[in-house]
């Protein structure tokens, strides 16, 4: 019973985050993020009994039938939901909680080498845009917002919005007031001077250009008239 409850939750979490879904049963058949899941709970069960070879083998499998790789040894909440999926890939030792959403070409990357913790933990409510990269043993709080092509290297804490490369904090939600806080953008701040700094000299060397024609164009003879 706990599996159904579980499989049913799966389906829900599809109709709560993609408007394009009609009915359970076209859920059931064609969402690929949604067979990724279930081939992913067969391989992780047979990854905890230590059964060798055929967790991957599941996971292989399911990555060629749905273009996503999830590691059998990766943990995954109730609730997930990977949309289009395509070029999704969640390493072995990633930690997901409950209704999590991932975009088509999001990676939950490492770069240790080390047989250790080397993937990220997402936490609950957690939405990552389409091609993001998450990458290292970091922890991304609850309720946070990843924008589409973020490069995230560091953790991250709970109701904030990440954007950019490498990903930084740009807002903060307050969950009891409903509220946004704007954080400051120190990197944001200098390229926008140093683009109204170019603006400034582009206009002054257009100014200056005419000056330097008509200099040019004058007659020794005018030059020496002006000198007498």
């Amino acid at each position: 019973m706990k599996l159904i409850r579980s499989i049913r939750r799966d389906i829900q979490a599809v109709f709560e985050h993609d408007p394009a879904a009609r009915n359970a049963w076209e859920v059931f058949f064609v969402y690929p993020g949604f067979h990724a899941r279930q081939c992913h709970r067969l391989a992780h069960t047979l990854w905890n009994w230590r059964i060798p070879f055929f967790p991957r083998l599941i996971s292989h499998i399911g990555r060629f039938l749905t273009g996503i790789e999830i590691h059998p040894g990766a943990k995954i909440g109730e609730g997930f939901f990977i949309d289009h999926g395509m070029g999704v890939v969640i390493g072995e030792t990633s930690e997901i909680r409950d209704n999590v959403a991932l975009y088509q070409g999001v990676t939950l990357g490492g770069t240790s080498l080390l047989k250790k913790k080397r993937h990220p933990t997402l936490g609950n409510n957690v939405v990552v845009g389409a091609g993001a990269k998450l990458i290292g043993a970091i922890t991304i709080g609850d309720n946070v917002k990843v924008g589409a092509g973020s490069v995230v290297i560091t953790s991250v804490p709970a109701n904030a919005t990440v954007v950019g490369v490498p990903g930084r904090v740009v807002e903060i939600r307050n969950p009891d007031t409903d509220t946004v806080e704007k954080l400051p953008d120190p990197v944001w701040e200098k390229l926008e001077n140093l683009e109204k700094k170019v603006a400034a000299l582009e206009r002054a060397l257009r100014d200056m250009r005419p000056k330097a024609k008509t200099t040019a164009k004058r007659s020794p003879s005018e030059k020496t008239d002006e000198s007498i």
